[in-house]
């Protein structure tokens, strides 16, 4: 059960990077972040971050 913790905090954290990233570059509006550079920063590092604990949650499937 706890290789599924990582996995899925992963896949919800690749997904709100990638909001973050939309809205920063201005592709999604309709909230204050739209247009802010910071966003556009800091979408893709947490992104990144989802996507290793992806990378660790299914390696930790796969170990069983």
């Amino acid at each position: 059960m706890k290789n599924w913790v990582p996995l899925l905090v992963g896949a919800l954290l690749v997904l709100v990077g990638a909001v973050w990233t939309l809205q920063g570059l201005g592709y999604l509006e309709g909230s204050a972040m739209t247009g802010v550079v910071l966003w556009a920063v800091v979408g893709p590092v947490v992104a990144a971050g989802g996507l290793y604990l992806v990378a660790r949650g299914l390696r930790g499937l796969r170990s069983r």
